[in-house]
């Protein structure tokens, strides 16, 4: 990883005093982007201590800007979508539970129970929600689980038991889609099984079992949510699952006893969902029809895309842009916002490529810092410093509007912070865009580090 100078994307003004402490609760603040996003094709100087002082508080608005910051998300478009444009975990949950009361409805799209998003109400009281969208604290907000989430049923309704324990009403303000696929407890098995299989190479998955529910879903056994309204056939359906994973993988003990069971769950589960359960196309769309406003809250990122991604280190479903539509069932020309969240440096888990990531003692102090342990696993994250290769790469798939710079106060007492601004393999050579090749992202990793330029502080 090397870096040679960069231009930076351009911050809307927000008045501050240059003297001021930027408080540790405001960390994240909205960058526009320019037309060429970095990294630059010619060496520029690093950034001065005015500049840094300028980035570190660029989300502590004084009086006059707290107008023109309402007016700035009272502006985005009808239907909006928040997105991660990393490896994951930049902090969408929080932008979602800020932006919720300003919209009517807050959707889910793609994913699953791996996404995991912390948010906190009024009283500090903290949420780890997984499926259920992260405007749900917003009283006024209708939720929507899309066709394209896949829905682990006993942890919906953990969720839902969870938030109306602590005093948060869900009674008609979640909707689950007729269409999204039904991810049971052995797909969570299987996707241990998989990942022990792989053994040295294994992908560092949640074991939530997304990927082996995908996996249904891609070879047209899966079952789904409209399917418990016909619980006659269930068993049957149900039965070929079980049987097509314990043909597949001699760890899984299938059992006539196990589909009695399962199916016998499930018909209490189908009760309790019926209330749910609707059509969320018609839904989405006709909402659109009615001027809501809808927000749609994006799981994973596009570093984790199963086509864009660090393949074959990926989640299983499409976490930019074009999931929305699918996920969804909206039409692309009814996209307006797209809002790209990333962190002041990079974190990802699981195995895969990692250009600027930062080992041992740098990173550890890193992950301190930032407190970056996962919602879904509580795994410690791997840290390493801002790719601005990746995050170019990442606002080409999507055409983000704007960007949401989150944790900013993390890397303050840092000595020295470092940026990733362009690619080289080893013996210099340099590479354009970000590689598909998973052999050259080995390369660039190798390089290590030492070349990147040191910033003044």
């Amino acid at each position: 990883m090397v870096a040679t100078g960069a231009a930076t994307p351009t911050l809307d003004p927000t008045s501050f005093s240059s003297s001021s402490r930027c408080p540790r609760r405001f960390n994240a603040g909205f960058l526009k982007i320019p037309t060429q996003l970095l990294p630059a094709t010619e060496r520029s100087p690093p950034p001065s201590r005015s500049f840094r002082k300028r980035l570190e508080c660029s989300a502590v608005a004084a009086p006059a800007a707290v107008g023109e910051k309402a007016e700035r998300i009272g502006s985005l478009s009808q239907v909006s979508g928040v997105l991660g444009s990393q490896w994951g975990d930049e902090g969408k949950g929080k932008l979602v539970d800020i932006l919720a009361e300003h919209f009517d409805i807050v959707a889910r799209c793609q994913g699953g129970a791996n996404a995991g998003h912390t948010i906190y109400n009024s009283e500090g009281k903290k949420f780890a929600l997984h499926l259920v969208p992260s405007g749900i604290l917003n009283e006024e907000t209708l939720c929507i689980i899309g066709n394209g989430v896949v829905v682990h049923l006993p942890g919906l309704f953990n969720e839902i038991d969870g938030l109306e324990s602590n005093g948060v009403n869900c009674n008609g303000r979640i909707l689950v889609s007729d269409r999204a696929h039904l991810l049971f407890d052995f797909h969570q098995e299987v996707d241990g099984l998989r990942e022990a299989e792989l053994a040295n190479s294994f992908i560092g998955t949640t074991k939530r079992g997304i990927g082996p529910c995908y996996s249904s879903k891609a070879i047209r056994n899966g079952l789904r949510v409209c399917d418990l309204r016909h619980m006659d056939t269930f068993g049957e359906k149900l039965e070929i699952l079980l049987k097509d994973a314990g043909s597949r993988f001699v760890g899984f003990k299938y059992s006539r006893d196990m589909l009695k069971d399962e199916v016998q769950r499930y018909k209490r589960f189908a009760e309790r969902l019926e209330p749910f359960i609707v059509d969320t196309v018609h839904v989405m769309n006709e909402s659109i029809l009615q001027k809501k406003k809808i927000l749609v809250e994006g799981g994973q990122a596009t570093m984790l895309d199963v086509d864009f991604g660090t393949y074959p280190f990926v989640t299983s479903s499409s976490p930019s842009a074009g999931g929305i539509c699918t996920g969804l069932g909206i039409a692309p020309r009814c996209l307006g916002d797209l809002i790209g969240v990333v962190k002041a440096y990079t974190t990802r888990v699981g195995s895969g490529p990692f250009p600027t990531e930062v080992l041992g003692k740098g990173g550890d102090a890193l992950r301190a810092a930032g407190m970056e342990f996962g919602t879904t696993t509580g795994r410690p994250r791997r840290c390493g410093w801002l790719d601005i290769v990746a995050l170019k790469y990442c606002c080409q798939i999507n055409g983000f509007s704007s960007l949401n710079l989150t944790k900013l106060d993390v890397l303050s007492d840092l000595p020295e912070i470092k940026l990733g601004v362009s690619y080289k393999q080893l013996g210099g050579k340099r590479v354009e865009s970000f590689p598909a090749d998973l052999s050259i992202l080995d390369q660039i990793k190798a390089s290590g580090l030492r070349s990147v330029a040191r910033l003044e502080v």
